[in-house]
């Protein structure tokens, strides 16, 4: 009885490890976009699970660049239509703003 058991068994394990498997990749967080217009980022605050890739998109008619205040990213300047994206894995608070035009800022809560 036992060489039967041994193999359905490790045949049930192997099944339930690929679905955790593909349950996970199935929890993978989507993309978000940011567009830049009228001299703002839009959405200027919002909330990202860790491992988020996040694209910022310049509407504007002028370059616009994305800086974290933190120092841990900075686009080059962004002509019209240009995009920068970032993923961003480490929970807490990313706070930026636009390096050409400080007034211009956006923050991102990144969770666990």
């Amino acid at each position: 009885m036992m060489p039967i058991l041994l193999p359905r068994r490790l045949a049930v394990a192997a099944i339930l490890l690929l679905f955790a498997a593909g349950t996970a990749r199935a929890a993978a967080p989507q993309p978000v976009t940011i567009r830049i217009d009228n001299f703002t980022f839009t959405p200027a605050e919002l909330s990202v699970p860790a491992g988020t890739t996040v694209t910022w998109i310049n509407g504007d008619d002028i370059p616009h660049t994305v800086v974290a205040v933190d120092k841990s990213f900075r686009s080059k300047a962004l002509d019209t239509g240009d995009s920068y994206s970032q993923t961003l894995s480490t929970p807490g608070t990313v706070a930026y703003f636009c390096g050409l035009h400080p007034h211009m800022t956006g923050r991102i809560t990144v969770t666990p």
